[in-house]
């Protein structure tokens, strides 16, 4: 794990702000009377691999700005997300950037920001407020299509287990509503059929793994395929499904091509993951905040309705938004889209191989 931060750690700080658009050059304005013009990150926890990353990198591009950085972390608990969201208004930030821990409470801290002028971006997952400056995030729908896709490309009939995300990320609803689009024809055809459908709290791999557990003792170990929304839930699973020497029979999909997903991958236990590459969508962050600070105009955003964004009617209003590709990735390309772009280690991904089975390092 801390060999996987350390490296994504690096990759990202040597890609620096050459992935922002050419709205990040040179931005002004980082002093202002009284000091440095003040930007907060709230994250919700840093349990998940990635945000700990990310609140570094956009620390350091902020900071080399000459911005200062308020960040902090809510360890998984709303009602503290929302006090620190709150006291950084009240310290004086002038923008905030939120990786929310539940998308509906947040709303009330980023509605209470916005009447005090303070506009706060929505980073990876959605809050569910039109008062919201901008939400960006990659194609959350194509993600789930891309999960279900990569699982039917090795089994495209048979019981199949549904595995989902957080139900307060408003992100697994949008996986599982772009599975089900590729999935539902096949179940009205009677070619699928849906035998267990879980959500996993926190996205937690040890909530996953006893839940597949549970799943593989009701259902006699008789499944064929696991949908599951990102690389840590998968994980989980695979622990379990090798207990029952079920591990690279039964297809699972991932998500984040992190270094134990993508080794994974390579062992032949995952079949594959959803590549969102953050090198793009982190420095795009900080470009957003830094203009959202000094009240300048942000170009390339658009706007979608709340409804379009939740699957929820009832919800009104519209956000800006920005929405960045995704890859699928199996064992066929993991190396050129993975590997030689960067993003994880060639010593993570094929440690240990045998030399006939690891492609040339890079």
């Amino acid at each position: 794990m801390r060999r996987f931060l350390f490296a994504l750690t690096v990759a990202l700080f040597l890609f620096g702000v050459s992935g922002c658009s050419k709205e990040g050059k040179e931005e002004k304005g980082a002093e202002e009377a009284g000091g440095k013009i003040k930007i907060g990150l709230s994250f919700s926890d840093f349990a998940t691999e990635r945000w700990a990353v990310e609140r570094d990198i956009m620390t350091k591009m902020l900071e080399e700005k000459g911005y200062e950085v308020m960040a902090q972390e809510a360890n998984h608990d709303t009602r503290v997300q929302n006090d620190q969201i709150e006291n950084m208004v009240t310290k004086g930030a002038k923008a905030i950037l939120i990786v929310a821990e539940d998308g509906a409470s947040c709303s009330i801290a980023v509605d209470k920001a916005a009447k005090a002028g303070v506009p706060c971006v929505a980073y990876d997952r959605l809050i569910k407020t039109p008062n919201l400056a901008c939400y960006i995030s990659f194609d959350n729908v194509a993600v789930g299509r891309q999960q279900a896709l990569g699982v039917l490309k090795v089994k495209d009939s048979g019981r199949f287990v549904l595995l989902g995300g957080s139900p307060t990320d408003n992100n697994a609803v949008l996986f599982r509503n772009g599975q089900m689009e590729v999935l539902q024809p096949l179940i009205d055809k009677g070619q699928i059929q849906i035998v267990a459908d879980q959500w996993v709290d926190n996205w937690e791999q040890e909530i996953a793994l006893k839940k597949m557990e549970n799943i593989l003792t009701a259902l006699k170990n008789e499944i064929d395929a696991v949908v599951a929304s990102n690389d840590g839930t998968a994980l989980g699973a695979i622990q379990a499904l090798k207990a029952q020497k079920l591990s690279g029979i039964v297809p699972i999909s991932g998500q984040d091509a992190t270094a134990a997903g993508c080794r994974s991958i390579v062992d032949g236990d995952l079949t594959m993951t959803v590549f969102k590459d953050v090198r793009q969508l982190t420095p795009l962050a900080v470009d957003i905040a830094i203009k959202l600070a000094n009240k300048e105009n942000i170009e390339g955003l658009q706007n979608f309705s709340l409804a379009e964004l939740t699957l929820d009617k009832n919800i009104k209003g519209e956000i800006p938004c920005r929405f960045l590709d995704v890859v699928q990735v199996d064992k066929n390309n993991i190396y050129e889209t993975v590997v030689k772009s960067g993003f994880q280690k060639w010593e993570e991904v094929y440690a240990g191989l045998p030399e006939a089975d690891r492609p040339p390092k890079p």
